[in-house]
């Protein structure tokens, strides 16, 4: 996770839930992004790579259900916990069947939010720890630190960025379009060739044989897939 205890971005439009919600966050220990719109909550959900987003649905510019949507279009697995003052059984259906991961109505007290938040983030990295390995090769999340064979590797921010959105589906082939906006975000003005490079980059780096490539592997005309079977330690 992004830091100690995990990196949450907050997107609620009602500064008096922000504000609180936020206050118990960081209390927790947890790095907070905030957004008071759906656009700037979707722009900062791909560019800084949160641990889980807390998601009002009712929002300007972009509502909840439409961020989510977008959120899921572009690959992004990242947890999405749904907030709203609409309870009525619909509405939660509808989060969940976007793909929500739990949903939360107004008013809630902040010991369910904290309880839930918490449940998400083991959900996702499990209990005994923040690393993914595969073959020699171990990813600590926590610590944005890649080892091979035990010994630490020399890797960049953005290298980090994008073998974890690989890793985050494996087998799944991601187009150069949504390998740029997912781990360099909305705003970048690159071209799709500038994956290649990285795709070099992290097989020189990760690969038995960077020429015959095991696990980032080129799906041609279409993009590249994270092949290997993967555990959680």
């Amino acid at each position: 996770m992004s830091s100690e205890a995990g990196r949450i971005l907050v997107v609620e439009d009602d500064l008096s839930i922000l504000t609180g919600v936020s206050m118990n966050l960081r209390y927790e220990g947890y790095e907070v992004l905030q957004a008071q719109d759906g656009a700037q909550g979707l722009e900062l959900a791909v560019q800084q790579s949160p641990d889980l987003v807390i998601l009002d649905i009712m929002l300007p510019r972009m509502n909840g259900y439409e961020v989510l949507t977008e959120l899921r279009r572009r690959g992004q697995r990242v947890p999405v916990l749904m907030l709203s003052a609409k309870g009525m059984e619909r509405d939660k259906v509808r989060g969940l069947d976007l793909g929500a991961d739990d949903y939360l109505a107004k008013p809630f007290g902040v010991a369910e939010l904290l309880a839930r938040v918490k449940a998400l983030l083991r959900r996702r990295y499990g209990e005994e720890g923040t690393a993914i390995r595969f073959g020699d090769v171990t990813v600590e999340l926590d610590v944005k630190r890649v080892l091979r064979g035990g010994k630490p590797l020399e890797v960049t921010a953005q290298e980090f960025r994008l073998l974890v959105h690989l890793l985050s589906q494996p087998g799944r082939i991601f187009t150069r379009e949504e390998l740029l906006s997912g781990a360099w975000g909305l705003e970048y003005d690159g071209t799709p060739r500038t994956v290649d490079t990285f795709i070099r980059q992290l097989r020189a780096k990760l690969e038995p044989d960077p020429e015959q490539p095991r696990y980032f592997v080129t799906a041609r005309g279409l993009g590249y897939r994270f092949e290997a079977d993967t555990t959680k330690a």
